[in-house]
């Protein structure tokens, strides 16, 4: 029995994923060619602040951290890791863009073809809440989490395809492009936030009340070898296992499997909860300046009318 530190037998592509970082680097560069030299080419194109740019930069960190530092491998091996990287990466990373991408570039995003059929979806905001939950409820069903772990191609797939309905799930609060008034307004947008929590607790709490492990991709070591090619070069899984080195993921931890899927759940509800506790205050305090400011524009154009009103009745005099 070795501890979790000794994932490093699987060597420096599998812990540090050198591709994938490329890619976010490669992301990361595009996005601020187009914010600070090309956003003249763009409908309302204005440079980006600086809040924007260090948004988008953390959120940048926070992908390669979720998706490709070791913690996407302790992900395969340990049932809380994958947990971890669910919250993380639909509800905070999601929303997160929406802060970090200027009004002007959301516009064009969901203007083009295919995103615009996607995005309007967003326009219905309880179909978008059904869309992402029933969708993760589902993936993390035994039979189904269990299949998808084993093909690389169709993991994948589900794993953008969830990001996709989460960054529409989100759509309806924190979106750039619609009017102000096709908004809902904050009441509505923290009962939103409130549905979001509830429709997630079904999936919770089966993983957390469950009397025995559900995936045999974290207990059976040939199911769980299969799931470990979705992150680890065949050639180095290979070859491990001819040395016998490892058939399991009881060979990194001494968590029984029963614990470390329990404490996923307790993970997932208690992330959630602190993501959507910010959420709550950053829409609540939003609303009410709003308010107020709507308040202030109230009274001051009703003293410009009873001054029109006096300057009339003056004349009339």
């Amino acid at each position: 029995m070795e501890n979790i530190s000794s994932i490093s037998i699987f060597g420096f592509i599998a812990n540090w994923s050198p591709f994938f970082f490329i890619f976010v680097l490669l992301v990361t560069i595009f996005y601020f060619l187009v914010t600070k030299r090309w956003y003249k080419e763009f409908e309302g194109g204005r440079p980006i602040t600086n809040k924007e740019s260090a948004i988008f930069i953390i959120n940048m960190v926070l992908v390669y951290i979720i998706y490709g530092s070791p913690v996407d491998l302790l992900s395969h091996i340990l049932f809380s890791f994958h947990m971890l990287q669910m919250a993380f990466g639909y509800l905070l990373v999601a929303p997160l863009f929406y802060a970090a991408v200027p009004e002007y570039l959301q516009k064009y995003i969901v203007g083009l073809p295919v995103l615009k059929q996607i995005f309007a979806i967003g326009k219905k905001p309880l179909v978008a809440l059904i869309l992402f939950n029933g969708a993760f409820s589902v993936y993390h069903l035994p039979v189904v989490m269990d299949n998808l772990k084993m093909n690389v191609f169709a993991h994948n797939a589900v794993i953008i395809i969830l990001f996709i309905l989460a960054l529409v799930m989100f759509y309806p609060i924190f979106n750039k492009v619609e009017p102000k008034e096709n908004h809902m307004n904050g009441l509505f947008k923290m009962l939103y936030i409130f549905g979001i929590g509830m429709l997630l607790t079904p999936a919770c709490a089966l993983i957390i009340f469950a009397s025995e492990p559900m995936f045999r991709t974290y207990t059976s070591g040939d199911a769980w070898l299969a799931a470990m090619e979705l992150c680890v070069p065949s050639g180095m899984l290979d070859s491990l296992k001819g040395q016998g080195m490892i058939s399991g993921p009881e060979y990194f931890t001494d968590a029984q499997p029963i614990h470390d899927q329990q404490t996923g759940g307790i993970i997932m509800k208690v992330m959630q909860e602190v993501f959507f506790g910010f959420m709550l205050g950053f829409i609540f305090f939003r609303w009410y300046r709003d308010e107020r400011k709507d308040e202030a524009e109230v009274t001051r154009r009703s003293l410009e009318e009873a001054r029109i009103q006096r300057e009339l009745q003056n004349q009339f005099r």
